[in-house]
């Protein structure tokens, strides 16, 4: 059986394979919809369709329907193992290792497929006959003699079928949106969210680091303004209007310097969006003491 082709169900998983790396690694395709249909395979089946056809080539040792049960329950177990390994690897759990991973360890599981089914008698070993259920699928619906209702009845039967997969693949790939909101907020000049500066010398001044980060599910144009005692701090101009994108971070440093003197006086961060330019989208504000009693 030396020089026996590669079978089909074989060039079909590495092809799946091969097609989802491209629509993963190059730019422009991979922020199409197809990225997404093509990657639940390649997590959810066709590492484990790999494995068992590696582990059991031959026709006896499984029928269609157990293969494509454990496809799928060998994948939710192979792929969170890849994951486990690659987290003790200087590459981490991101999306290159892991892709490049489940693309090896698929394509090394059909090559050793091959090898297993190239030892068995071309009629004992296992592969899908993908133009055989093509024919006959063509021949129940089209050629086969039938009452007109059975045939009707056939066909709704397939287009319910796909029309079914086709809502399962819309709903997996169509997230719902979730609350649209918009996180703002002022650290401490350690990054943490406490050790604020609220008190000042006579001409002193204090640092904080504000934060922005849209979940609005649109890009959003915000306007930063400060107050103390309703009085506006000037502001460095990168730090007055700010452009975000959809899950879009902004954080920068802000040293202050108070110009008035006085205890329990209100600063304020105040935000506002493209939407209300008069009424702050969101407010925050710090009670601060500017005079000889600092500590």
């Amino acid at each position: 059986m030396t020089g026996k082709k590669i079978p089909s169900d074989l060039l079909t998983v590495i092809g799946l394979v091969l097609l989802t790396d491209l629509f993963v690694l190059t730019p422009g395709l991979s922020e199409t919809v197809f990225r997404n249909i093509l990657g639940l395979p390649l997590v959810l089946f066709l590492p484990g369709y790999a494995l068992i056809a590696a582990l059991f080539p031959a026709k006896s040792d499984l029928d269609g329907i157990e293969r494509t049960a454990l496809s799928f329950g060998l994948s939710i177990a192979v792929v969170p193992l890849i994951g486990l390994a690659l987290n003790y690897t200087p590459w981490g759990i991101r999306l290159l290792p892991i892709l490049i991973s489940l693309s090896v360890f698929t394509i090394l599981m059909c090559a050793l497929a091959y090898l297993r089914r190239e030892r068995l008698p071309e009629a004992d070993a296992f592969e899908v006959p993908f133009r055989e259920m093509a024919q006959g699928l063509k021949a129940e619906i089209l050629e086969k003699p039938e009452p007109g209702l059975d045939r009707a009845l056939t066909i709704v039967l397939v287009l319910s079928i796909l029309l079914s997969v086709s809502t399962l693949i819309y709903v997996v790939i169509t997230p719902k949106e979730g609350e649209h909101f918009t996180e703002f907020y002022i650290l401490g000049p350690d990054g943490m969210a406490d050790n604020y500066p609220t008190k000042y010398a006579p001409g002193g001044s204090g640092k904080v680091i504000v934060g922005i980060i849209n979940h609005e599910y649109m890009p959003v144009n915000y306007t930063l303004e400060v107050r103390l005692e309703n009085r506006s701090i000037p502001l460095p101009g990168d730090m007055q209007q700010i452009a975000l994108a959809h899950n879009e971070t902004w954080e920068k440093p802000l040293t202050l310097t108070p110009s008035l003197e006085g205890e329990d006086m209100k600063l304020e961060f105040l935000l506002f969006n493209e939407t209300d330019k008069t009424t702050p989208y969101r407010d925050l504000h710090l009670w601060i003491d500017v005079g000889s009693n600092e500590t």
